[in-house]
C-alpha cells in the first residue's frame, strides 16, 4: 500500500453546475460519480495528474446538518475558503481561453514572484490561483 493523499474536496452549492464547470471549462475528467441515497460522491481529475482527485461535495445530510450546510455554503460563496492552485504552461493564454468560456476572474494575469498568476472563482465561489509554470 502506498500512503498519500488521494482526494481533496471542495464544497459546491450544486454538483451538476460544478461538474459542468470543472469538465467543460477547466478540462478535468470525471473520476467517480456515485449516488448513495441522499449523498453523491463526485470527483474529477486533471488529465495530467492521474491518481489525484478533486472532490466536488455538497454540504448537507448525511454529513452535515442543515445549519452547518448553510454556513458552509455562505462561507464558500464569500470566498472565505483557502484558494486552490492550478498550474498552467501559459497564464495569459489560459486566462484568454477561460475568459472566453465565461469564467469569473478576480484578478487579471499579473507578473510577480518571477512568474505570472491570475485569480478566478468557480460557480460556487471557490477561489483559484492560476500560476504559470517557471521555465
Amino acid at each position: 500500500m502506498n500512503p498519500g493523499i488521494d482526494v481533496v474536496g471542495v464544497y459546491v452549492r450544486d454538483q451538476d453546475e460544478a461538474l459542468a464547470f470543472y469538465v467543460e471549462k477547466l478540462g478535468f475528467r470525471v473520476q467517480a460519480d456515485v449516488g448513495n441515497g441522499d449523498y453523491r460522491w463526485l470527483t474529477v481529475q486533471h488529465p495530467e495528474q492521474p491518481g489525484f482527485q478533486l472532490g466536488l461535495f455538497k454540504p448537507g445530510p448525511p454529513v452535515h446538518d442543515a445549519a452547518t450546510a448553510q454556513t458552509l455554503n455562505a462561507m464558500v460563496a464569500k470566498g472565505a475558503m483557502p484558494p486552490l492552485v492550478l498550474r498552467v504552461a501559459n497564464c495569459r493564454a489560459a486566462y484568454d481561453r477561460l475568459l472566453g468560456l465565461g469564467v469569473e476572474f478576480t484578478q487579471e494575469p499579473t507578473d510577480r514572484y518571477g512568474t505570472v498568476d491570475a485569480g478566478f472563482r468557480d460557480p460556487s465561489g471557490n477561489g483559484w490561483k492560476m500560476i504559470q509554470m517557471r521555465g
